[in-house]
This record gives C-alpha cells, structure tokens and sequence, in this order.
C-alpha cells in the first residue's frame, strides 16, 4: 500500500521561501522530495525524470503567473496518469481544474492553501491522491458545481447530496459516516442511491464511486 510507502514527491511552487519550507515539512512527514520546480516546464521535466508518486502543483507560475501549473498538470494527468496530482494554490481556476478531472477523479486533489489548518492534514491528502484518491476542497467543489444540467442532481434528497458532495471531497464511507453522524450502514444506502439514480450499475472492475463523483461535478451539484 503507498500510506506505508516513502512518498517519492516533485514539488512546483515558485516562491523559493514556501517551497523550501514544504520541501523541510514533507521530509519530516515521511515524504521525499525527489525534485522542485519553479516554472510549469520545470515541472514538466521533474516528472518526466524522476516519476514520482505524486506532483504537488500552485496555479499561478513564471513566466506569466496566470494558470503555468494548471496547465503542466493537466498535460501531465495525460502523459503519466499514475502520477498522482494535488494542485496546491490561493486560486480556483474552474475551467482548468474541470480539464483535470475530465478523464477521472482519481489520483487528483486540489487543495487551497489558505483553508489548510495542518500540516497532517495536508499529507493525509498527498497520500490519498497518490494512492488514486481524491482530495478536493470544498469551495473547489462549490465552484466547480456552480453551473450546469440539474435532471439527475433533482433526483437526489438533500442527504444523498451532502454524501456525494462528501464523496467528491475525498471521504470514505466511514468518514461521511462520522461527519453526519449516522451509520456506515446508512451512507451505504445513501450512496447506493446515488448510484441508482445516476444510473450506475455494478461492474467487474468497479468505479462507480469516481462516476458518481465525476457525474456530480459534470452537472452541478452545491
């Protein structure tokens, strides 16, 4: 299982001081960084040499500080998909973080730098991302639900959409289960439910979870 993996790491952030700092965190988390970048092609080259289990990636990169890394990132989700992507940035860029998902929610996370509290929190993200999870923040989803088709969404109850709004966040059953306080029984139903009226039958290599998720965010949820 990668949780008891060394993480191997590449890093892209431009400010020097940050990037110092997570580079000295990650290491006492058990992480390695095996490269940085501080440009969207650096990243690009790190990745491509070093194939790390993971790229932790800021929006807004040199030369032009608008959407550099976003960009890197989706070009890598499609040139080494099993390298896991956590966009990590003060910014929602919508229109490219619905690119990055376009081809799946797993192995993809996007946190925003201000509403992470601690350090465990973040790694317990990087980790999940790089294990084919998904980590994203609230607000990410809220803005990436903002617009869009409501026919399958109206079918949900309230409660059924506050556990795939959950599911988009990353959560396991027994998580959702916590944070609602109900059963992991009853988040089964829930999510039983979601699958059903997004009609997603049971399949051999079973993925509905990231469907449903990829559903919710196609169409609009929040």
């Amino acid at each position: 299982m990668v949780i008891n993996e060394r993480l191997r790491v590449v890093l892209a952030e431009d400010s020097v001081v940050l990037r110092d700092g997570m580079v000295e965190l990650l290491g006492a988390r058990g992480c390695e960084v095996v490269a940085t970048a501080g440009t969207g092609s650096e990243l690009l080259a790190a990745v491509a040499e070093h194939r790390p289990s993971v790229a932790v990636v800021d929006v807004r990169m040199p030369p032009t500080h608008t959407d550099e890394g976003i960009r890197a990132a989706v070009e890598i989700r499609a040139s080494a998909p099993g390298v896991g992507i956590l966009v990590f940035s003060q910014h929602v860029e919508a229109s490219w973080a619905t690119r990055l998902l376009a081809d799946g929610a797993s192995g993809v996370g996007y946190l925003l730098k201000e509403r992470v509290a601690r350090t465990a929190e973040f790694v317990d993200a990087l980790r999940r991302v790089a294990a084919g999870g998904t980590a994203l923040d609230p607000e990410v989803v809220a803005q990436l639900t903002s617009s869009g088709r409501r026919s399958r969404l109206d079918a949900l109850t309230p409660r059924e959409r506050e556990v795939v709004e959950l599911m988009a966040q990353g959560h396991s059953n027994r998580s959702i289960a916590a944070l609602l306080v109900v059963s992991e029984r009853a988040v089964e139903k829930h999510v039983a439910a979601v699958f059903g009226k997004f009609d997603l039958p049971a399949t051999e290599a079973d993925n509905r979870r990231v469907k449903a998720v990829l559903t919710y965010l196609a169409e609009g949820g929040g």
